[in-house]
């Protein structure tokens, strides 16, 4: 991810532009010389709340899959002896 140094950098080296679009929150855009949309500037806020929920969804997708395998769950205090014993 470049910095903003590294953004303004890249921005003034090609043909690239940063434009506002208003939308609720402030979102700016990367826009190509064609005038299309090839990146997303958003806060740090916005982009770590993001990275949570994606995560969150994971953790989801992971259960309906172990859910879905059929396979019969162990406990959890059982699982971590078992991982131990193979570790040494």
């Amino acid at each position: 991810m470049p910095t903003s140094f590294g953004l303004l950098s890249l921005l003034l080296r090609s043909k690239l532009r940063l434009v506002s679009f208003p939308m609720g929150k402030e979102r700016q855009f990367v826009v190509n010389e064609r005038g299309e949309k090839v990146a997303v500037v958003i806060g740090i806020e916005e982009y770590e709340k993001i990275l949570e929920e994606l995560e969150d969804l994971e953790a989801i997708r992971e259960y309906d899959e172990a859910k879905a395998s059929g396979e019969t769950p162990i406990p959890l205090d059982e699982a971590i002896a078992r991982i131990e014993r193979n570790r040494k």
